[in-house]
């Protein structure tokens, strides 16, 4: 099976390109930049070049492709440039597919995306979502909640680094995934007929507050946190004046997006029903307190390199 994958240099997308590459596809990339995604041809994929923003240069980036997974997403300045890629560019991705006859389409969505209708961003992934269904290609649909690699930045370096974090005055509850294991379910759907036309939520075994993941990092890197709070109410304004959200570019959009992932209950038992669906044994999920705990180890164990090449340039000099 040969594969198109969007988005193959983003936190996600290169986990889906190398898990891909290892379990034997022929991967072909579909980049706009052909140096600075040279790390990908050097794993083993083809490069094309490909602009969502050019519908254009799309069609011919399909042949011989037996399968797309698409896991791009914009972070944009402006609405203009949003809807060039997240509605234009992916309707041409759905037009390209359907003219090449492509056996599976995978596309990585947002969770609760349809309770933000008026949210630009969400609006049109769900728009696309429908478009999709409506175009008789067989599709996989995931509907992503936050990754563990966006928390690092946002708990425990500020923790590290003295610096504050961030919460909202009410208990917003997110059930994080790794994107490793993220990518196992991707490449996982082409390989079985039953989720194909299927909309899945895909989510963690368990969900975590802010407050949970604060002091989890304080236990970690053996100091206090300084936490700052956000009224909702406040945040719920500021979002309502930006209309959509950029993951990681400012406090107030990285809140915003964490209340879109909220979940009120918790879903252990249908994450688990999902995994026997996809054949993944759930030992095999990364947990959150894990990640972390391998941050820290590999933080520490770089500090220790660091401390020890220090040691050995002062030696040289008193020689």
């Amino acid at each position: 099976m040969s594969l198109l994958i969007i988005g193959g240099t983003g936190t996600l997308g290169r986990q889906i390109v190398l898990q891909a590459l290892t379990k034997g596809y022929k991967v072909r990339c579909l980049v706009r930049n052909l140096r600075k995604a040279n790390f990908l041809k050097e794993w083993g994929a083809e490069l094309v070049y490909g602009d969502l923003t050019l519908p254009e240069t799309l069609p011919s980036c399909f042949r011989g492709i037996t399968a797309v997974i698409d896991a791009s997403t914009s972070r944009p300045y402006d609405l203009s440039t949003m809807k060039k890629v997240d509605w234009d560019g992916k309707l041409a991705l759905i037009e390209a597919a359907k003219l090449t006859n492509i056996q599976h389409f995978v596309f990585c969505s947002v969770l609760n995306l349809e309770q933000f209708p008026n949210i630009p961003l969400l609006a049109m992934k769900q728009g696309i979502e429908i478009k999709l269904q409506e175009s008789k290609i067989p599709y996989t649909i995931f509907r992503l909640s936050g990754f563990y690699q966006g928390l690092i930045e946002q708990y425990a370096i500020p923790i590290l680094e003295d610096l504050p974090i961030w919460i909202t005055n009410e208990n917003i509850c997110v059930s994080y995934m790794d994107t490793q294991d993220i990518a196992k379910f991707c490449l996982q759907s082409l390989q079985l007929p039953k989720t194909k036309n299927q909309i899945f939520f895909l989510g963690g075994p368990k969900g975590w507050l802010s407050s949970e993941i604060i002091k989890l990092c304080e236990q970690l890197a053996g100091q206090s946190a300084k936490v700052q709070t956000i009224s909702i109410n406040l945040l719920k304004l500021s979002s309502q004046f930006l209309g959509f959200f950029e993951w990681g570019q400012n406090i107030s959009d990285r809140l915003a997006f964490a209340e879109i992932l909220n979940v009120e209950n918790n879903f252990s038992k249908s994450t688990f029903d999902l995994y026997k669906t996809f054949k993944i044994d759930p030992s095999e999920i990364i947990q959150l307190d894990d990640y972390f705990l391998e941050y820290f180890i590999r933080l520490l164990k770089r500090l220790k390199d660091i401390n020890f090449e220090d040691i050995q340039k002062q030696k040289n000099l008193i020689i």
